[in-house]
């Protein structure tokens, strides 16, 4: 069995922890056994740590979490470089941003000090990046200095959508396209698949929808960057015309009490549900009619392939990787990004038409379920580690 120590910031709710998840349980049987280190949930963080598998070995560094911090963030090198010690890993397999600079310091100081040790490939994986809409123009700066000084010292730099590949070679210069792989998402799909309208049926009576009434959903983390107040803003603007429509709200976090004020403000308090962290997806997106994206910044969004797995047609922002999810106009719309009434527009029309949301739905599903399967994950990413395995024993 080779070894693959992954590094992930936390185990909360969001596409990196699926699939480092899934892979790192997948690939036991094609020879690959991992440790995978992970940090802690900043306050109010819905928890997925649920999805990993018995059978994956964990390691907890308490110092490593989101916010950035010096001193802590020294203490989960130091931490983690002694776990890689221990564990002695053939590959260092990091996600996310901060375990992307804990995690490959950790890996160079291990290299440096391997001896006699086989030395580790590297390899980062970019769900995405914080290069837009997340932070302010000077701290934008040192983080894409300190990406690229960490490029230069990573084996594999992998994309996981063609427009994050990008990013990452054109726009932001973080690493030359020799050195950029793309690894496309997989993902388990087919308890969303199963969903069909006997399923539906049941999903909305599960979730209290009235007969006769329509759903809009989103989903994800209750934070800035998701821009829920343009998904309040379209509600408002929909239910003037279609007050038959319910708006679900699937996740949590520090803009909840903000969010339902501006509900309340805009009169659709009692349309717009907020449900909190759920693990019961299947059901909230087979009762779904629509389902809403609005982030200012996406790499490969994760709900919106599992809502179109269920034959729910997607409206959402034209930003990151989205596009590289909504292929066609025959599966989903585009807007521009901005805009709740940009986003009401289509909304309206798909309402309207009970036949053309099914067709837009039919589509979509067969799409994601074609492109986005998890055995294509598992062979890529096995094709990775074999990869950076050769590469650190040609540098030995």
């Amino acid at each position: 069995m080779q070894r693959v120590a992954c590094v992930i910031t936390r185990l909360n709710v969001g596409g990196p922890v699926t699939q480092a998840g899934t892979v790192a349980d997948r690939l036991r049987e094609r020879g690959f056994e991992t440790l995978l280190i992970h940090g802690a949930l900043s306050p109010g963080e819905g928890d997925m740590s649920y999805l990993i598998p018995p059978s994956v070995e964990r390691a907890f560094v308490p110092t490593m979490s989101r916010a950035v911090s010096p001193w802590r963030d020294l203490g989960a090198c130091w931490t983690t470089y002694r776990l890689l010690c221990r564990y002695r890993p053939d590959v260092v397999h990091t996600h996310t941003a901060k375990a992307g600079t804990v995690g490959r310091l950790a890996a160079i100081a291990y290299n440096l000090t391997a001896g006699r040790r086989q030395p580790a490939g590297i390899a980062h994986t970019y769900h995405g990046h914080v290069f837009e809409g997340y932070f302010g123009s000077l701290s934008t700066r040192i983080f894409i200095a300190i990406e690229r000084w960490l490029a230069r010292r990573t084996d594999i730099v992998v994309a996981i959508a063609p427009t994050v590949s990008d990013d990452l070679v054109t726009t932001y210069a973080i690493a030359p396209a020799a050195r950029v792989r793309v690894v496309p998402l997989g993902l388990d799909l087919a308890p969303f698949a199963a969903i069909d309208d006997a399923a539906r049926a049941d999903a909305r009576a599960a979730m209290g929808i009235a007969p006769g009434r329509l759903v809009i959903t989103t989903a994800g983390r209750l934070t800035d960057i998701k821009r829920h107040d343009l998904f309040i803003e379209m509600a408002a603007i929909v239910a003037r015309t279609r007050p038959d429509v319910d708006f679900l709200v699937a996740g949590d976090g520090e803009l909840r009490s903000a969010l339902e004020a501006m509900a309340r403000e805009r009169g659709v308090a009692s349309q717009v549900k907020f449900l909190g962290w759920r693990t019961d997806l299947t059901t909230i997106y087979g009762a779904t009619d629509i389902f809403a994206l609005t982030s200012r910044n996406e790499g490969t969004p994760v709900a919106l392939i599992e809502a179109m797995a269920t034959a729910v047609p997607g409206v959402s922002t034209d930003v990151g990787g989205v596009r590289d999810v909504i292929a066609g106009p025959n599966s989903g719309v585009l807007v521009p990004f901005g805009s709740g009434e940009a986003l009401a527009a289509p909304m309206l029309d798909l309402l309207a038409s009970t036949e053309r949301r099914r067709a837009m739905g039919a589509v979509a599903r067969a799409d994601v379920l074609a492109r986005f399967d998890l055995d294509h994950l598992l062979t890529n990413t096995a094709r990775l580690y074999g990869d950076l395995i050769t590469a650190a024993r040609a540098r030995r």
